[in-house]
C-alpha cells in the first residue's frame, strides 16, 4: 500500500516542477531573446519483481514495476523566435539557421542519426563579459551606452567586440549615430567613418551545453571548443532596430499548464485515498 502512497506523492512533486516551468516560460512571454524551457521527467529505478519459494527453483521473475516519477532536469528550446521592429538603435537582434551538412533538423532543433546518436542545431549569440570578468552568451540584443562609451547588457555587461575587448565609443557618439554594417562593425552614421569597432556574434555548437544564469545570459558548461567566432560560411543575420522575441508557444503553454493541474489532482486524490484506507485499518480494523 505505501508503495502506491509514494508513487503518488512523487507525481505531486514532479507535476509542481512541470507547472512551474510552464509559469515561467509564461511570465516570460515579453522577455526579449527568451528561450522556452520543457521539463523532462524519468521513472524512478526499475525493480524486479521475484516470487521466492518455489520447489526446485530459487526464484521466479514476475516483472519489471517502477516506483516513482520525478522532474529529472530542464532543458531550453534554442529555436529562432520572432522578431519585432523598434526602430531603436539600440536594440540588435540574431537571426540564424545554422545548417550541418547531411543533417536535417526537426522543429525541436535537433537531428537524430540512424544510429540514435542525436546532434542540436548550433545556434549564434552575443557575446558578454559579466562583471565577474567571465564570458557569457545572450540572445537579448537590447543594449546602451554607459557613462565611460561602452556598450552593455540590460544587467550591464559587458558587449564583446571581434577582438574579444569591450566595445568602447568615444564620448562624442552617441547611441543613435551608431549604424551596424552587414559585417557587424559600426559606423557613425553621421561622419561614416568605421569606429573601428566590430560585434563579436558566437556560434555555439551545441546550444544544450549552456546553463542558463537569469538576465537572458547563458555560461557554457564543459568544453570551451564548442564555442567559436562567426564567419562568412555561417548562416546568420544581425539586424539593428530589431528585438527577439521569446520562443515560447502561448497556446501549448496553456494546455502543458493545465495538463499539470489535472495530473497533479489525479494523484492528490490518490494520496486521499490512502490516507482514508490507513484511518480505517488504524481505527476500524485494528479495533476488531
Amino acid at each position: 500500500m505505501l508503495r502506491g502512497l509514494y508513487t503518488a506523492a512523487a507525481g505531486m512533486v514532479t507535476q509542481q516542477r512541470r507547472h512551474d516551468t510552464v509559469t515561467n516560460n509564461i511570465s516570460n512571454m515579453n522577455t526579449p531573446g527568451f528561450k522556452q524551457v520543457n521539463a523532462v521527467s524519468r521513472s524512478f529505478p526499475d525493480m524486479l519483481i521475484s516470487l521466492t519459494g518455489i520447489e526446485n527453483e530459487k526464484s521466479k521473475k514476475l516483472g519489471i514495476v517502477n516506483t516513482g516519477v520525478f522532474a529529472e532536469e530542464s532543458l531550453s528550446i534554442h529555436l529562432q523566435g520572432d522578431l519585432a521592429e523598434t526602430s531603436r538603435s539600440s536594440d540588435f537582434a540574431i537571426m540564424s539557421d545554422i545548417a550541418v551538412p547531411g543533417m536535417t533538423f526537426d522543429a525541436s532543433g535537433k537531428y537524430i542519426a540512424p544510429n540514435g546518436e542525436v546532434t542540436f542545431q548550433p545556434q549564434m549569440f552575443f557575446t558578454l563579459l559579466d562583471r565577474d570578468g567571465e564570458t557569457r552568451y545572450t540572445r537579448d540584443g537590447k543594449f546602451t551606452l554607459n557613462d565611460e562609451g561602452f556598450l552593455v547588457s540590460g544587467d550591464g555587461s559587458y558587449v564583446l567586440g571581434s577582438n574579444n575587448e569591450p566595445i568602447q565609443f568615444g564620448s562624442d557618439i552617441s547611441i543613435d549615430q551608431l549604424t551596424l554594417t552587414g559585417d557587424q562593425r559600426f559606423i557613425d552614421r553621421l561622419s561614416g567613418d568605421d569606429t573601428g569597432e566590430q560585434l563579436l556574434v558566437s556560434r555555439v555548437e551545441n546550444p544544450n551545453q549552456l546553463i542558463r544564469e537569469g538576465n537572458s545570459k547563458f555560461r557554457l558548461m564543459g568544453d570551451q571548443n564548442l564555442v567559436r567566432p562567426a564567419n562568412e560560411t555561417d548562416r546568420y543575420e544581425v539586424r539593428q532596430g530589431y528585438i527577439e522575441r521569446s520562443n515560447v508557444d502561448s497556446a501549448q503553454s496553456m494546455v502543458d499548464i493545465m495538463a499539470a493541474l489535472r495530473a497533479y489532482e489525479t494523484n492528490q486524490k490518490v494520496v486521499q485515498f490512502y490516507d482514508r484506507s490507513l484511518e480505517k485499518a488504524v481505527n476500524e480494523v485494528g479495533r476488531i
